[in-house]
């Protein structure tokens, strides 16, 4: 029997995310010299995040060419609206309740149950997979009257949870040559509105009937960036006006009468962005930031926040974790920090992963950005022209109690998104470069292609890197959240190619689950399965090999799997020689 005497354990949470400002003798054993496609999860450990899968089955219809991009994807008026070359679209979609088998019969007598119609036509066609149904009417929760494989589809089985969504419905054509869209959800009046603009077109006002109507006075035509505040509208970002922020009328988004409360307001810089933020709004520049105070044109007062650090994409600004977050020319900044301290470098939150930044903010094509508020998380995306999907990159930021911690992203391309509440849902939408609009925190693949999870800790001495290190064991604390398949590998010494290099070590939840009879929770593929019995924080014991006056750990996923996290480690091992 092996002397375990003098077996050293070391344990360590795994917090503080990716890490890539400091050397390893800096590093704290829980920290991460890569983190890929895991998120720091505010619940404790790092957490390999969801996938994504397409929110309406049908591509957005293009105009001339299968290579335009989706410039916008929002929700708005329960629908998913989407902008594609030079057209503007609509659709609804849902999600089945109950699974559908292939040979199910159904001529015109038949009823699907989902998760709910709302959005959807009284009567109409919709998509499940490649499968076209027709139906005569609905309820809250069923279509009726379905017709099954309509138009040359054939019949197939369709798992829970599969995605039911409607044609593309065209709302507003003839935007020529529209760059990517913002837009914004207002309510004036009573009546719920969306307002876009592409900066070059006439922006265009959407009510709650999906019913187009442009804003006529060309003095706002080809503007870039739109937010509404104290019952005004306000434009910027015209090419031929880049400095100057015009606001319309009160309670009316196509007045701009001066004697009727309109006015437009110049500022010494080139407008990037606008944000209303906590009774200001924000006037976001390439080198300086601005805000606006008061209630109507009569005391409407700029002041600066800064006159050195600008905004370098609007589409990264965001309100999150009550502050606003913005792209800095030095990486991602807070509003709240930039103003106290004025422009000096402990603006940054972004340091520990700035080199991230610094290869992509004069690289990438284009920025964008979303906020999933109950992870208290911070996505930014970076999109290179010509770049597939696999190689599209993008930073997690989340807030933790002690601090701001990162991990990257790897393989989710994006070209515009939307992030939408409703009772206490969140929505995460993206429009991509193929034409589909996909929902993110949803499904273990990112539309199909394998979530490749990495991390690595940093190279651990415990102390003293001058005495080998027998290992002998590894305890992974982790959760899984259904069927996993990970690999752990332990490399020595900073992986040089002349120490112990032991093969991996597989872990999964065959590993860990105790069955209860033959019972298992949801035999659906697309959920998450249980086995009764199961623990859902287990510890996977592994004896290792190999010495080394260092050692680092790496997991990575095996294949399609539900997402899990890691807790913490605790390393077993016995000292050696001093070198």
């Amino acid at each position: 029997m092996p002397d375990s005497s003098q077996v050293q354990p070391v344990a360590f949470n795994c917090e503080g995310g990716l890490i890539l400002n400091r050397s390893s003798f800096m590093m704290q054993p829980g920290e991460a010299l890569e983190l890929e496609n895991f998120e720091p999860d505010i619940s404790g450990g790092y957490r390999r995040i969801n996938g994504y899968r397409k929110y309406v089955n049908q591509v957005v219809p293009v105009t001339t060419s299968s290579s335009e991009t989706v410039l916008m994807s929002a929700t708005f008026s329960n629908k998913i609206v989407a902008a594609r070359g030079e057209k503007i679209f609509s659709s609804s979609s849902t999600e089945l309740s109950l699974g559908i088998a292939a040979n199910t019969g159904m001529t015109g007598a038949g009823s699907i149950s989902v998760v709910s119609t709302t959005g959807f036509s009284a009567s109409g066609t919709f998509q499940i997979d490649s499968e076209l149904f027709t139906y005569t009417g609905i309820t809250a929760t069923t279509f009726t009257g379905i017709t099954r494989a309509t138009s040359s589809t054939s019949a197939a089985a369709h798992a829970r949870a599969s995605v039911v969504s409607e044609n593309w419905t065209q709302r507003d054509t003839g935007r020529t040559n529209a760059t990517k869209y913002h837009f914004e959800r207002y309510n004036f009046d009573g009546n719920e509105k969306l307002i876009c603009v592409d900066g070059v077109n006439a922006p265009v006002i959407f009510n709650s009937a999906m019913t187009a109507a442009d804003v006529s006075d060309s003095s706002v035509a080809g503007a870039k960036v739109v937010a509404a505040f104290r019952n005004h509208m306000f434009y910027a970002g015209k090419s031929t006006s880049p400095q100057e922020v015009i606001f319309s009328e009160p309670f009316n988004e196509d007045g701009f009468a001066s004697g009727q409360g309109a006015g437009s307001i110049k500022v010494d810089d080139t407008v990037v962005a606008l944000k209303v933020f906590r009774d200001n709004l924000f006037i976001f520049c390439s080198t300086r930031i601005f805000k606006l105070t008061g209630s109507s044109s009569s005391n409407f007062s700029v002041e600066p926040v800064t006159r050195n650090i600008g905004c370098v994409n609007s589409f990264t600004v965001q309100e999150f974790a009550g502050d606003l977050i913005f792209l800095g020319p030095d990486g991602l900044r807070t509003i709240a920090a930039t103003a106290r301290i004025g422009d000096t470098e402990l603006g940054t939150i972004s340091k520990n992963i700035q080199s991230v930044f610094d290869e992509n903010i004069n690289n990438a094509g284009s920025f964008d950005s979303v906020v999933i508020p109950d992870k208290t998380q911070y996505r930014i995306f970076f999109t290179k022209e010509g770049q597939g999907a696999s190689l599209s990159r993008g930073a997690i930021c989340v807030l933790k109690k002690e601090a701001f911690e990162f991990s990257e992203t790897r393989g989710i391309q994006v070209a515009c998104t939307d992030t939408f509440i409703e009772l206490g849902n969140v929505l995460v939408l993206h429009g991509d470069s193929l034409g589909f609009v996909q929902r993110q925190e949803s499904g273990n693949t990112f539309d199909g292609t394998t979530i490749s999870g990495k991390y690595r800790s940093p190279d651990m001495s415990f102390g003293d890197s001058g005495i080998r290190k027998h290992m002998q064991r590894a305890i992974i604390s982790y959760k899984p959240e259904g069927i996993i398949d990970a690999d752990l590998t332990v490399r020595y010494d900073n992986e040089d190619k002349n120490s112990a290099r032991p093969a991996v070590y597989p872990f999964d939840t065959t590993q860990i689950f105790s069955s209860y009879g033959d019972a298992v929770y949801s035999t659906i593929s697309s959920e998450i399965q249980f086995v009764y019995g199961g623990p859902t924080q287990p510890l996977v014991r592994q004896p290792i090999e190999g010495s080394g006056f260092s050692v680092a750990l790496k997991v990575a996923d095996g294949g399609v799997t539900n997402p899990y996290s890691l807790k913490g480690f605790q390393l077993e091992y016995q000292l050696g020689a001093r070198r």
